[in-house]
């Protein structure tokens, strides 16, 4: 049991504080309130799941499951249901055996997203990790539009000591992508990490860039695992998944990153994101550090909104 896990499942839980207060101790006034299970009770429930921004699809699921289960079990009580009702949040969230397989193959990951995101923070945090694990990492700073974000992502390299292929501010991000993969094919590099331009997802050029971006990783790098993942802020709620749909149109998304988790009352949207557009969230970010990304963990998020205490101090199976 690593003392980064213990540290993080603490900081998810402490992160997690408003979302909670937005959202479990709604359900324990339900639990408690109720004395048996009948549609109010189920109304009151789902009313609550909605208002913690956990999407009306995940919402239909999750109650729909928990009827068969409390008529199976032939459940009377209401508190009698509610570990029910926390695996079956879970079970919505649940990333599956196959999402870090990049980490392991010869892989171009793209990290897309609107600015202010925290994306090029978590492209530098991600080429950490990746290096921690032993793997060649290179990253490509497709960023021209804004400026200072090749120092940015330059110094971020640095720190994880990996190299970087950059444009000058302005020049074509396409070029600077067939550059960076030329450059990982001759070094044998083993994840080509690309940060791209806070792409207003409004803007259609911006989206038809991206598409280029795709087209030349596909043609110069056939043989590469790819990865599409859309870097989203957990302060704006729906609206967040609004951009990972929009993105969506203009890449085939592969996973979310979920980031400034700390200190929001909208942290359901993750499960909201899963749930909706099944592509599964694959990381998530509580703070600055580069500690602050971990890998997505469906049991450890869940714990840690209704604060369960763990044994294991946060890690799980899969983690």
């Amino acid at each position: 049991m690593s003392e980064e896990k213990k540290g993080f499942f603490s900081r998810l839980k402490e992160g997690l504080t408003k979302t909670r207060n937005n959202i479990v101790h709604g359900i324990d006034s339900v639990f408690s309130g109720f004395s048996s299970i009948d549609e109010d009770f189920y109304e009151e429930l789902e009313e609550i799941l909605i208002m913690g921004d956990l999407g009306v699809n995940a919402v239909d699921a999750i109650l729909e499951k928990l009827r068969e289960q409390v008529k199976e079990n032939h459940i009377k009580e209401p508190a009698a249901c509610k570990e029910f009702l926390i695996q079956n949040i879970k079970e919505q969230m649940q990333v599956g055996e196959t999402a870090y397989e990049f980490e392991h193959k010869q892989s171009v990951v793209l990290v897309i997203g609107v600015n202010g995101v925290g994306k090029t923070t978590t492209v530098g945090k991600l080429a950490g990790k990746l290096k921690g694990q032993g793997r060649r990492v290179l990253i490509a700073a497709a960023d021209t539009f804004r400026a200072a974000a090749g120092e940015q992502l330059g110094e971020w390299a640095n720190r994880a000591g990996v190299e970087m292929i950059g444009g000058t501010e302005g020049s074509d991000p396409a070029s600077v992508i067939f550059d960076a993969v030329h450059a990982a094919k001759a070094r044998n590099v083993d994840v080509l990490l690309c940060d791209t331009a806070g792409r207003l997802h409004n803007k259609k050029n911006l989206m038809e860039e991206l598409k280029k971006i795709n087209r030349i990783i596909d043609q110069e790098f056939p043989d590469a695992h790819r990865e599409n993942l859309v870097v989203l802020d957990g302060t704006t709620g729906q609206n967040a998944l609004q951009q990972a749909k929009e993105f969506g149109e203009a890449a085939d998304l592969t996973g979310i990153i979920l980031t400034k988790m700390d200190g929001t009352a909208k942290g359901g949207i993750a499960v909201a994101i899963q749930s909706q557009l099944q592509i599964p969230v694959k990381y998530i970010g509580v703070g600055e550090s580069i500690d602050d990304l971990q890998k997505f963990d469906a049991d450890q998020f869940v714990d840690a909104l209704f604060d369960v205490e763990r044994e294991d101090g946060g890690e799980s199976a899969g983690a």
